[in-house]
């Protein structure tokens, strides 16, 4: 793939991405962040409700001192970003599956690495949904179109991975 191919197809999912994703939050801040209760969809499967995690993925490192959280949920985030960012356009070898993966998890982390950088070290979460399994509730936690690009990528990394070892796999089997 041509270098200039590859700047095309990150720079479209990073725009659109970031871009509905901010678009999301902006109506979650302006519709939601006046209540405290949310609003429920399909049997209570899909919820609309404000929240601001100061955290990672499911407030993981919430309870960090205010210095270090910024450091890590922000100095960091934005080190490995921009290395995932440069691997993207450097990289020879990358095929069109794995480098839209990337970039959905480039556009997720960025479009979080932007609320934290001007919401003070908080992002902005707003959907959740669950089940309810023999009376016994069953919940995501909350989270937003960033989080949602991030483990799609993650999903899409994976699975191409799988793949790719069960066909060399096979090609061994078929070569012996």
């Amino acid at each position: 793939m041509t270098t200039s191919r590859r700047i095309m197809v990150v720079f479209s999912i990073l725009v659109l991405l970031i871009a509905l994703d901010h678009g999301t939050k902006w109506l979650a801040i302006r519709y939601l962040s006046n209540t405290q209760s949310f609003y429920s969809f399909c049997g209570d499967t899909f919820r609309l409700q404000y929240a601001e995690n100061t955290g990672a993925f499911l407030s993981l490192g919430a309870n960090l001192p205010d210095g270090v959280r910024t450091t890590v949920m922000t100095g960091l985030n934005a080190l490995i970003l921009g290395s995932l960012v440069l691997y993207m356009f450097i990289s020879k070898k990358i095929t069109l599956l794995p480098l839209c993966a990337f970039s959905l998890v480039a556009a997720g982390g960025i479009g979080n690495l932007i609320d934290r950088i001007f919401r003070h070290g908080r992002v902005v979460d707003f959907m959740n949904m669950g089940l309810n399994v023999n009376q016994f509730p069953l919940r995501t936690g909350i989270f937003n179109v960033a989080d949602v690009a991030i483990m799609a990528g993650l999903f899409l990394v994976i699975g191409n991975e799988i793949h790719h070892m069960r066909r060399q796999g096979k090609d061994k089997a078929i070569s012996t």
